[in-house]
């Protein structure tokens, strides 16, 4: 499977397309190979596969309806940042 698990929210489906298009770029810049990458076309979930990282970029609503924190609560670290303007 993968080594981390990055889970992000966008305010709408713009800031989620354009966050992933950022991470893609960084990290082929960063020699990183993107396995895949799911979900551009609508952007309410963007799934990243970066090999040893997959990241999952949410807008809000989509992201508290499937609530994939839930699935890891009582397993191992967690560390939480929220980042606001």
């Amino acid at each position: 499977m993968a080594d981390h698990m990055v889970i992000a929210t966008g305010s709408s489906s713009r800031q989620v397309a354009a966050m992933a298009e950022h991470l893609e770029h960084r990290l082929k810049q960063a020699g990183v190979e993107v396995l895949g990458l799911e979900g551009m076309r609508q952007a309410d979930w963007v799934l990243i596969d970066a090999n040893d990282v997959i990241i999952h970029l949410f807008r809000p609503e989509v992201r508290e309806f499937y609530g994939l924190e839930r699935m890891w609560a009582n397993d191992g670290p967690q560390e939480i940042i929220t980042v606001s303007s």
